[in-house]
């Protein structure tokens, strides 16, 4: 239990286990901690269940087995309703491939979280939607960009409007899943600066996730995956 007044962690899972189905177990995990504000880079080869764990650190897929918390909610109790809105108000999620809408501005992709989520827009406070996509667009340089279509974006200019739409309201917890695996060394150099400088500003927790461990050094704190994951070692032996 957490004591009044303390706040918990930012994530903190116990016993964490999981399968797809009757498939094979792809996450053992007894253990994890990771404090609010925190910046961890968490790093393993492809296959060793870096995705798998986002999605349930993220509520889109439920353990059934251990306790997974994030922010002090428990994931493995809550209805899928209840993680949807956790997600939409408190977490942001910096994809893969970005997942943004093509037919849409950058503007419109950037202001989807708030659009689709009350409870995310009312995090905004006294400012107003317009001014906040405006700030966190010109945290990660893309201020001039905002009317384009996101088809006619590079890939690097992709990559920041996705993680605009993530920062966008000062979410609790922005997690990244190799958001810089398409890019060069110098647009992947800059991006990561810029995210920690809006990361910062927001006071947020990063979970920033890749198979590159030479970026491990850019964060506070590195975790292995394989090591935390008693599954992945498994399948290596």
């Amino acid at each position: 239990m957490t004591a009044p007044g303390n706040p918990g962690p930012a994530i903190a899972i116990n016993g964490l286990q999981f399968s797809y189905g009757s498939g094979p177990r792809v996450l053992d995990v007894p253990s994890l901690v990771i404090e609010r504000g925190a910046r961890v880079f968490l790093h393993g080869p492809s296959g060793c269940g870096k995705t798998t764990l986002l999605g349930i650190l993220a509520g889109v897929l439920q353990a059934r087995t251990g306790q997974v918390r994030v922010l002090n909610r428990d994931l493995v109790t809550m209805s899928g309703t209840q993680r949807d809105g956790l997600r939409a108000e408190h977490i942001g999620y910096v994809f893969q491939q970005f997942n943004l809408i093509p037919y849409l501005s950058a503007y419109d992709n950037i202001a989807l979280p708030c659009r689709l989520d009350a409870r995310r827009r009312a995090r905004l406070g006294s400012i107003s939607l317009d001014a906040a996509i405006h700030d966190v667009a010109t945290q990660l340089d893309i201020a001039s960009l905002l009317q384009q279509q996101a088809t006619s974006l590079s890939v690097g200019q992709q990559q920041r409007v996705a993680a605009a739409r993530a920062l966008l309201a000062a979410p609790e917890l922005v997690i990244c899943d190799e958001p810089t695996s398409s890019l060069d060394t110098d647009r992947r150099d800059a991006f990561l600066a810029l995210l920690a400088a809006s990361v910062a500003k927001a006071n947020a927790t990063l979970l920033f996730v890749s198979h590159d461990a030479a970026l491990g050094a850019r964060f506070e704190t590195q975790l292995s995956l394989p090591e935390l994951n008693r599954a992945a070692r498994r399948d290596a032996t």
